[in-house]
């Protein structure tokens, strides 16, 4: 396949929390491609353990990796941004350091953006996984078109984040990654939809994303509640949702983030949420 035109990069970045040997594996699935990204761009985001550093140094020997190495944690929408910045290609792949590419990931989206150069982002689904990538515990399925996506906007998150390619350009346009709390994808969508991109999701598993015990409590507690209510009202201040689709999005998060014990989280997660 003849890549000429749609030269991209791959955004990604790594922290000192990111468990090196699962970094290593994240980031061989870059590399191990049916089709190979033109630059690899890797903000470290403040300071790393020292087989962290041992793995960018190889890599770094092996692949053309541009690293950007920060001072201090700043936080994942700060990292995305910087690394954004430094993509040079039109397209971006978005990476996170503890999930696994499907090897012919970046082609398929590829061919998306060549067959539909209106398109702004493309994601696919994810299967989720612990331990290992045989032991696959839940996947995540997404409306594929662009008016299913947006529909799917006023309710939660459209994309599953770590499989997402998209055209720098448009996202820029949208004001670029800014920080909300655990929010920052989702922010961009809506900021993006509002500026008239269009939007594909693949029925495809384009990544293995890796989860944990500890996968549900990140996704509870008053902070991770403030965010998402003040991120509805955000939408809703767009005039994307009316009043009362705002009062039960606000409704469902307090009960589910803010009531319910971890395990029985999980279990609405699972059965509801995922397939």
């Amino acid at each position: 396949m003849t890549n000429t035109r749609f030269k991209f990069s791959v955004s990604m970045s790594v922290y000192n929390g990111d468990n090196p040997l699962i970094f290593r594996v994240a980031i061989e699935s870059i590399f191990n491609q049916t089709l190979m990204p033109d630059e690899v761009v890797l903000v470290v985001d403040g300071p790393v353990q020292e087989m962290t550093k041992v793995i960018i140094k190889e890599f770094e020997s092996l692949h053309a990796i541009k690293v950007i190495w920060l001072q201090e944690n700043m936080g994942h929408g700060f990292a995305r941004r910087i690394g954004l910045e430094n993509c040079n290609h039109d397209y971006v792949a978005i990476m996170d350091s503890d999930d696994i590419c499907v090897n012919d990931r970046f082609e398929k989206q590829i061919l998306c953006f060549i067959k539909d150069d209106n398109l702004s982002v493309v994601g696919g689904s994810i299967n989720e996984f612990i331990y290992d990538i045989s032991n696959i515990v839940g996947k995540r399925l997404l409306p594929c078109e662009d008016n299913e996506i947006k529909n799917f906007l006023k309710l939660r998150c459209p994309f599953n984040q770590m499989t997402v390619m998209f055209k720098k350009e448009d996202v820029e346009k949208a004001g670029g990654y800014l920080t909300w709390y655990h929010n920052e994808d989702y922010y961009l969508w809506v900021r993006m939809s509002l500026s008239g991109a269009k939007f594909l999701n693949l029925k495809d598993v384009l990544v293995h994303a890796r989860t944990g015990k500890d996968f549900y409590d990140r996704r509870g507690g008053w902070k991770y509640f403030i965010s998402e209510s003040m991120l509805q009202k955000y939408i809703y201040s767009k005039k994307i949702i009316g009043f009362y689709t705002l009062v039960a999005n606000i409704t469902i998060r307090f009960v589910v983030q803010c009531l319910l014990p971890n395990k029985v989280r999980g279990f609405i997660f699972k059965k509801y949420f995922r397939d």
